[in-house]
């Protein structure tokens, strides 16, 4: 893929993770509330960048990737969205599937951006990739992101371990043409 592509829904813009994204992303990912259910310790600076240049360097290697999300109307950071392939080590595997996620700011959260961004995010890999299926895990304890995630065609299939810890396992199929 030699271009990033932006995507634009009703309240939001994704584009392509850039430098100018550093400070408010490593200052989202520093945030307790938002660090509970994913890193589930705050990120310092240089763990922020180590993730800023892995959500750009997917783009290269798989096709697909993260977006930085941006409120439109405001231009304020409002978090991550996309797609990755970590090789998690879970049962069972993740590996070769695109894997979705989402992180926002918790500013706005339960404002519907996380869903509004999926959705977007998931027509794109539909109808741009060869991906035909995407998994997600969550925390059981993240109702929100159990929402977003049936909400957005993801239904549970399974419990397993990701860091000690059990999570849920959602897979959605992409739509038929």
């Amino acid at each position: 893929m030699s271009e990033i592509p932006s995507l634009e829904t009703e309240r939001l813009l994704l584009h392509a993770p850039c430098r100018k994204d550093f400070e408010e992303f490593t200052v989202m990912r520093a945030d307790p509330i938002v660090a509970r259910y994913t890193s589930r310790q705050p990120e310092d600076g240089n763990a922020t960048w180590r993730r800023l240049l892995h959500y750009r360097g997917l783009w290269g290697i798989m096709g697909f990737g993260f977006w930085m999300v941006r409120e439109k109307q405001t231009g304020q950071f409002a978090g991550t969205i996309g797609f990755n392939e970590a090789h998690r080590g879970v049962t069972p595997s993740m590996d070769g599937i695109s894997e979705a996620g989402w992180v926002l700011a918790s500013w706005c959260h339960g404002k519907g951006f996380a869903t509004e961004g999926v959705k977007a995010a998931c027509v794109w890999l539909d109808s741009e990739t060869p991906y035909r299926r995407s998994v997600c895990i969550i925390a059981p304890q993240n109702k929100a992101s159990v929402r977003v995630a049936e909400k957005n065609g993801f239904t549970l299939f399974t419990k397993t371990t990701f860091m000690k810890e059990e999570v849920l396992m959602f897979a959605r199929q992409a739509a038929e043409p």
